[in-house]
Order: structure tokens, then C-alpha cells, then sequence
């Protein structure tokens, strides 16, 4: 499966094309199969993939790249590893743009768009909710260190201290035994942190998912460096044999609830930062304003393109002349292509995308909003 490096430059490179006249498809597909382990997406793919060709003039150059493409898409799509739970394609043939996105992460409902930029919102969405982070599942005696990103592991490594029995005598023997055995976990703990932070660095990971047993944890804790332990999120405790996928999908449910939780704090000084120093805007008009000044240092916007506010610009030439001569109409709405423009000119700008999960928090700034490098 593809890195978060990989699907970074992808999404990048996507955000930058230029089609020109020729239209592009933007394709999602979920590829889990039903309860009797059958594909799901055949039918879709064969109807409304012909469907929507087809409504474009049977002649001109728009009509051959989109059937180039359809061909393209429906050779590809067999040969899928089986292993892929979701998938997204990018194909305009008018450009010589074709960009596969196989991802371990699930898609919920097949997508089908063709228009005049790609459709990149629900894989940056996706991104966000299946971030790159570290997980530790660690005890006194040994610990495993994952990394995560896009619902698959990227690297594993495991650790293995020196296991004590349990002693019974008492007195000095006792004492000295005790801090025999504390003197084991203090090492185990410090071998433990070192390799974890090793990783962090070489990896530039963001955020570290902690699970430990009643010992370990004070450890761990006195042991960290300040610049490990401030991407540090708690976790209950597993089972150091835990199986991968369920150490993944604990510690991504920890993940999300604490991003919910800070979502409203991250929203909160986005307003403030709006109300007061002048290195914040609000709404789909300003936050683009800011965009084409290279003013956007993060991007936040709600988890629902419908949540956007309402968009003052008029349909482009190219969709008038589609509608006009009985071509495709644009499947995308206002508030979807005003979300997709966002998030193109983020990746073009190296700008982050915070993606807020309720959509009430950005309601009364109309969805969207950003924080400054500067001001103006």
C-alpha cells in the first residue's frame, strides 16, 4: 500500500494539474466485499461509468478521452490485489493523467465525477481519518512499537527485556531482590523510549499512542524526552500479544476521540485569532483571498463539504457549454467543487488541512476558515 508520503505526492501532484479543455474522472470506489464474499462494485462501475460517457457528444475530442479512460479505468480495476479495500482513480486521456490510489483504508459508497478539475476532497478526507502515528504497546518486560498510516502498518519492531521470577524471601534478601528487579524495568523502560524515539525522529511522526500496564506507565513517563511526551495519547491497556489489527483499530478509536475533543479548542482559536491578532480568517471568500496571497499556514474545514456556506460564484464556461451542447452536467455541488478548489490550493501552498468533525463548530463562520503566516 502506498506511504502517507506516497498519497501526499499524489494528492499534490493532483492539485496541480491542469486538464485543460478535457474533461477528468474522479473515481471512488469500495472494494470490501459483501457477507458472501462477492465485489460490490462491478455493477456500479459498469453502468454509471458508461452512463456518464455516454452523455457526451459520441464525437470530439472530449468523447475519446473520456472513452480512453474508461477503458483504462475498467483494465485496471482487474488487476487490483484482492488485499485493497478501497480504491481512487484519476484519469483525464486528453492530459495524459492517469493516477491510481489503491488504499488499505475503507471507502464507504462508490463516487463517480467527471468535471473539469479532480475531485480530491474524500482523499484528503480520507488522510485525516486515517492519520500516520506511532502505537506502543509495552509492559516490564517487553514492547511493541507500530506505525500507522492509511488503516496499514508501515514498520514494526519489538523489544524484549530481561523477565524476572517472582521472589519470596523477605528481610535484606527481599530489598536487595526488589531493586534488582526495578533496576531490570528502569532498563527495559529506557531501552524502550530510546527506540521509540529513534523512530519518531527518522519518521517525523506526529502523534504517539501509549498503552502500558500500572508498572510501566510511571516509567514510561519519567523516562520520556519533553519532545516525545508532548505527542504523547494515553491508551487503555492491551495485551502485549494483542493481534496488529486490533492494536490498530484501539488505538485509531483513541486517536479520534481525541481529536473530537480538540477539535473545539482548534476552533476556538481559530476564532479568536479572527477576532483579535489578525492572523485568522473565516469564510469560503476570505479563505481563498488568503490562498492567492500565500497567506494560509493551516487550512480548517469541516468533515462535510454540505457543511461549506453557500458559494456567490457562477457555474464556469465549461459547465455552461456542457449543459449547453447536452454534455455530462457537473455532478458535484457548489459547496464540493469550493471545498476541492481549498484543498488544491493547500497542497499547493504546503498549507495543513485540519479536517473539524462536527459541523456546528464552523457553523457560524460558514464551515471554513484558516490560520495566517502573516498579515496584511
Amino acid at each position: 500500500m502506498p506511504i502517507t508520503e506516497q498519497l501526499t505526492a499524489q494528492l499534490d501532484r493532483l492539485a496541480s494539474t491542469d486538464t485543460g479543455p478535457f474533461p477528468v474522472i474522479s473515481l471512488y470506489l469500495n472494494l470490501q466485499p459483501n457477507e458472501r464474499g462477492r465485489d460490490q462494485f462491478e455493477p456500479f462501475l459498469r453502468k454509471e461509468l458508461a452512463d456518464r460517457v455516454a452523455t457526451y457528444p459520441a464525437s470530439g475530442p472530449e468523447r475519446e478521452s473520456l472513452d480512453r479512460d474508461a477503458d483504462k479505468i475498467r483494465d485496471y480495476v482487474g488487476t487490483v490485489d484482492a488485499s485493497v479495500n478501497g480504491l481512487a482513480v484519476f484519469a483525464c486521456g486528453g492530459a495524459d493523467l492517469f493516477e491510481a490510489v489503491p488504499l488499505a483504508a475503507p471507502i464507504d459508497d462508490h463516487r463517480l465525477y467527471i468535471s473539469d478539475q479532480p475531485h480530491l476532497y474524500p482523499l484528503a478526507r480520507l488522510l485525516d481519518q486515517y492519520p500516520r502515528y506511532a502505537a506502543l504497546v509495552a509492559d516490564t518486560n517487553s514492547a511493541r512499537i507500530f506505525v500507522f498510516a492509511a488503516n496499514s502498518v508501515e514498520r514494526t519492531e519489538q523489544i524484549e527485556g530481561t523477565k524476572t521470577k517472582h521472589h519470596k524471601r523477605g528481610g535484606w534478601s527481599q530489598a536487595r531482590y526488589q531493586r534488582h528487579t526495578e533496576n531490570f524495568h528502569v532498563h527495559h523502560v529506557k531501552e524502550v523510549v530510546d527506540t521509540l524515539a529513534r523512530i519518531v525522529r527518522e519518521d517525523a511522526i506526529p502523534t504517539v499512542l501509549v498503552s502500558g500496564d500500572d508498572v510501566v506507565r510511571p516509567l514510561l513517563r519519567e523516562h520520556m524526552p519533553k519532545e516525545i511526551a508532548d505527542r504523547v495519547i494515553e491508551t487503555d491497556s492491551m495485551d502485549i500479544r494483542a493481534p496488529q489489527h486490533e492494536v490498530l483499530t484501539a488505538t485509531l478509536a483513541t486517536l479520534r476521540e481525541h481529536d473530537a475533543t480538540t477539535d473545539r479548542e482548534r476552533v476556538d482559536e481559530l476564532i479568536g485569532a479572527y477576532r483579535g491578532s489578525g492572523l485568522g480568517c473565516v469564510g469560503i471568500d476570505a479563505v481563498k483571498r488568503a490562498f492567492e496571497m500565500g497567506q494560509v499556514d493551516e487550512l480548517i474545514i469541516a468533515a462535510s463539504p454540505q457543511a461549506l456556506g453557500a458559494t456567490k460564484g457562477k457555474s464556469t464556461k465549461r459547465e455552461s457549454a456542457e449543459a449547453a451542447d447536452g454534455g455530462a452536467q457537473p455532478e458535484r455541488s457548489p459547496q464540493e467543487r469550493a471545498a476541492d478548489e481549498l484543498i488544491a490550493q493547500a497542497h499547493n501552498t504546503s498549507a495543513k488541512i485540519r479536517f473539524i468533525e462536527d459541523p456546528s463548530l464552523l457553523a457560524p463562520i460558514g464551515g471554513v476558515g484558516a490560520f495566517l503566516r502573516f498579515k496584511l
